[in-house]
């Protein structure tokens, strides 16, 4: 029996059958907790949830019994491989280069609605068919990793950053080579698809080279590329669409060459920081080189298949999302804010315009309220997780609430102060305050969506957040639909206060939550089923 000894770069197990007394090897360095848990950091991919359970069940019982006499492939300590071992250099360059994609598919949402005045004129469309192709866009971050995340767990990261950042250049190509708007809107939908399978694995990425505590910084990066970049894309499209001679056709060619830039430094400095894929390549090889088909990684024992797993991936959200009422209430919350955030992006631009006379580049110098409104969320947000770590022993998840709590009282108060003095008489700065103050409000739900619920779901964390992803990028897909025709009726004034009526309406969700919310996780069937788990591995820890 080969044992591979003299490779330092793996440890391997002799798993015997029950009752029996095994050799005297070893036992395997187990993979981090961070990287067991890495999907409650992340909405992708979902089928690795039924195996954290049984992680959760297992972590503490090494050597584990098998009946297949299998040989177990881990990391030894320092192993170069693991992602955790990865250099600081390693891990920041790669963290970089997927924010960045995060951040240019960010900005290809929203900088499409510079372009509508010479796009209408160039491809002869009318302003619904115009806003149709910014709706499609997000339809691809609803459904498409649904499907995907399965693909990902099966082959890694690595090749769907690069298959869907490739493929994210040409649909901007395609874009900007557009003869008619129906070739946009197509491409819009591709491009929507193709960026939402790219950026999603970003958190997973970070929560795989990253160590929990050490996690923050990085992933506030992922946020403020996410949200920063929102306002960023059309500050700078507004500029090129007030240039005669680049308009609509040049944001996307620009838009094209910069993400294009982008794919090639991933292509040189991304690799695979999924473990469980590691893992399987090298005992594969192992298995190769030795003739010894009992080598296996972890991940490969009892793996369902591919179709099982893209089964799993699209119903176990929405099975989260129409059961759980923690999920429906946030996802209820974040997706209103988003369908406002995409309602002023479609909307301000010709509110400016015609109330204050602004043209196409200083209308797009608006959107910098969004980023700058971003960068004060995460302020608060620091201030956040002070707020947490102090009463976390006392409150439990809810700690993560504070400044929800605030925000949704900032959030009306934003949209009111924007709907109601956006006016001739008086000055531009002051609804920019209120549109930055409710940027602000939304930076926070949104951190505070994500940190909870993968606090309140643990290893049904993906399929919670994926679900209240699918709520909120479905509204937000809807709302621009109708900018034109509400504010036609209403006017922006009417408009904007009906929108911070319903936001009113939503206060209560947070402070329900904070004082209620583990009431409610006790009736909740998920729950209680992640308790009992939890509970299983603390015995399992006294026992050991």
């Amino acid at each position: 029996m080969t044992h591979h000894e003299g490779d330092p770069a793996f440890r391997v197990l002799t798993i015997k059958r029950e009752h029996q007394v095994p050799e005297s090897v070893n036992p395997p360095i187990l993979a981090p907790l961070s990287l067991v848990h890495e999907e409650a950091y992340t909405k992708v991919p979902l089928q690795t949830e039924e195996r954290n359970e049984e992680t959760l069940k297992t972590i503490s019982h090494a050597p584990t019994v098998v009946e297949d006499g299998s040989f177990y492939v881990d990391f030894e300590d320092g192993d170069g491989r693991n992602p955790v071992n990865f250099s600081p250099a390693r891990k920041w360059a790669i963290t970089i280069n997927a924010c960045a994609f995060t951040g240019i598919v960010a900005a290809a949402a929203s900088s499409y609605t510079m372009g509508y005045s010479s796009m209408i004129g160039d491809l002869d469309c009318t302003l619904f068919q115009a806003t149709l192709g910014f709706s499609v866009y997000t339809l691809g971050f609803a459904f498409a990793p649904l499907v995907t995340s399965s693909f990902s767990e099966e082959f890694g990261r690595f090749p769907f950053y690069i298959v869907s950042s490739f493929m994210f250049v040409l649909s901007e190509v395609m874009i900007a080579l557009a003869p008619n708007v129906q070739a946009v809107i197509v491409a819009r939908a591709i491009g929507g698809c193709f960026g939402s399978t790219g950026a999603i694995l970003v958190a997973g990425t970070i929560a795989d080279i990253w160590l929990p505590h050490q996690r923050g910084f990085p992933m506030s990066l992922y946020a403020l590329a996410v949200i920063a970049s929102s306002g960023l894309g059309p500050m700078i499209a507004g500029w090129i669409e007030a240039n005669p001679s680049l308009q609509w056709r040049w944001i996307h060619w620009i838009q094209a060459i910069v993400s294009g830039v982008c794919s090639i430094s991933m292509l040189l400095v991304l690799k695979e920081t999924r473990s469980t894929v590691i893992l399987a390549r090298i005992a594969c090889r192992v298995r190769k080189d030795t003739g010894d088909g009992r080598y296996r990684a972890k991940s490969e024992i009892n793996k369902p298949c591919l179709m099982s797993m893209i089964a799993t991936s699209c119903a176990r959200p929405l099975r989260l999302l129409f059961t759980e009422p923690i999920v429906q209430s946030f996802s209820l919350w974040i997706g209103f804010a988003w369908g406002v955030l995409f309602f002023l992006l479609d909307s301000v631009s010709g509110e400016f315009k015609n109330i204050y006379g602004f043209g196409v580049g200083e209308t797009g110098s608006v959107f910098a309220t969004i980023a700058i409104g971003s960068l004060l969320g995460y302020l608060v947000n620091v201030y956040q997780e002070r707020l947490y770590k102090k009463y976390v022993h006392r409150k439990g998840q809810e700690a993560r609430l504070y400044m929800a709590c605030v925000a949704s009282l900032t959030l009306p108060a934003g949209m009111l102060i924007f709907a109601w003095t956006a006016q001739p008489d008086i000055p531009w700065i002051v609804p920019l305050i209120g549109l930055t103050l409710f940027m602000t409000s939304a930076f926070v739900i949104y951190q505070v969506v994500f940190i909870y619920l993968a606090d309140c779901y643990g290893p049904y964390a993906s399929s919670a957040l994926a679900g209240q992803s699918l709520c909120r990028n479905i509204i937000t897909t809807v709302f621009p639909l109708f900018t034109s025709q509400m504010n036609d009726l209403l006017t922006y004034k009417w408009s904007g206060t009906v929108f911070a009526l319903i936001a009113a309406i939503m206060i209560p969700i947070p402070y329900i939550l904070f004082f209620y919310g583990s009431r409610i996780r006790g009736c909740s069937p998920a729950s209680q089923k992640i308790l009992e788990i939890e509970a299983e591995r603390n015995n399992s820890d006294l026992e050991k």
